[in-house]
């Protein structure tokens, strides 16, 4: 079984519709969504198709990928009009649709430590000339909003003078660093996001994610988190690389779906709101033992190896503050050890240890 069909991820899509704003802002409109094979955009499309078939939202959804394996992964759709899977590289493919679009999600980006220092001008570009590239989309397609998601990683190093980050704060980066192509991209990305707004007044909303986790993670996925669930479902000790004294947010898969979709239905224009889930800022060390702990193993160091430590984030304190998001009335619903516990049980059902290796 995938991980898709499981009951608790029904059920969680099933709580995202439910919402009024969510119906209100998809209700018979066209979307275009970026890494729609990621863990995001992939559970946003699953919601909105869930309401297609429920509620007749008729939403029509453009769905842009590069890897063939969104064939499978939205086999159930593909007869479906209202989905439509699209192949492009946003770096360097013209987006092959004819339509208008009400909205523009942007959600494509590389995501994980491996993939920064393996493909670090592709993890920039895609942040820098793919957003451009969808931003001028947007105009030419007469697009209503455009949501550009962004990243914790944009506020830097925390050189303990700040508590939590609210959206007005920047901490330090090191440009001069292979590490830096990806918090360096985001900033890029919404310098552009708001120049757009200036001299082609298209409206813009940006979501800062923490770090996201949930039963869409891909196998490959290099973070931390990923490793420590993927150690305990072969139940194996897990691996900390680190002291674990990095005190981070987290996001669980659910709640950044449901936040980005009320950051695009009540989100100010020009406005970032930065997502994170209640009850979710942890240290590291704190994270791994929580799931060693569920999965009865221990927890051991290890050093990474320089490859994989290239990949690494400097940043030891980045939590997020969520006055903000909760000032347009959004409130997440999983805590950390529930976001665990859920994430856990699905991908033991679903063998994700094995697959794809």
């Amino acid at each position: 079984m995938e991980y898709y069909k499981h009951e608790i991820y029904k059920e969680e899509l099933n709580h995202i519709i439910e919402k009024e704003y969510f119906v209100k802002k998809f209700k018979g409109v066209k979307v275009l969504i970026t890494g729609a094979r990621g863990m995001i955009g992939s559970m946003l499309i699953d919601a909105i198709m869930l309401a297609n078939e429920k509620i007749d939202l008729s939403c029509r959804i453009y769905a842009l990928v590069r890897s063939e394996q969104a064939r499978e992964r939205f086999s159930e759709y593909s007869h479906n009009p209202l989905f439509n899977l699209i192949f492009a590289d946003i770096n360097k493919d013209r987006i092959d649709i004819q339509d208008d679009v009400d909205y523009v999600i942007h959600a494509a980006s590389n995501t994980h430590p491996l993939q920064y220092s393996q493909k670090p001008i592709e993890t920039l570009l895609t942040n820098v000339i793919g957003t451009n590239n969808l931003l001028e989309f947007a105009v030419e397609h007469n697009c209503k909003r455009f949501v550009f998601c962004s990243s914790v990683e944009i506020y830097g190093e925390n050189k303990n003078d700040i508590g939590s980050f609210t959206e007005e704060d920047c901490g330090y980066i090191n440009c001069n660093t292979l590490r830096a192509n990806y918090p360096e991209g985001k900033r890029a990305g919404e310098a552009l996001c708001r120049g757009y707004m200036q001299e082609k007044k298209l409206d813009v909303v940006i979501p800062r994610l923490a770090r996201c986790y949930g039963a869409g993670l891909h196998t490959d996925d290099s973070k931390a988190l990923t490793q420590f669930l993927k150690n305990g479902l072969r139940k194996e000790d897990i691996v900390l690389k680190s002291a674990g004294t990095q005190y981070f947010s987290y996001c669980y898969q659910a709640d950044a779906v449901d936040a980005i979709v009320s950051i695009l239905a009540k989100g100010e224009s020009g406005e970032a709101y930065n997502i994170t889930s209640k009850d979710s800022d942890i240290h590291l060390r704190d994270l791994a033992k929580l799931i060693a702990e569920s999965f009865g193993v221990k927890v051991i160091f290890d050093l990474p190896k320089e490859d994989e430590a290239a990949g690494f984030s400097k940043a030891n304190d980045a939590r997020l503050d969520t006055n903000k998001i909760h000032g347009i009335g959004w409130e997440s619903e999983y805590g950390i050890s529930d976001g665990i516990r859920r994430t856990s049980e699905i991908l033991s059902s679903v063998h994700f240890s094995q697959k794809d290796e």
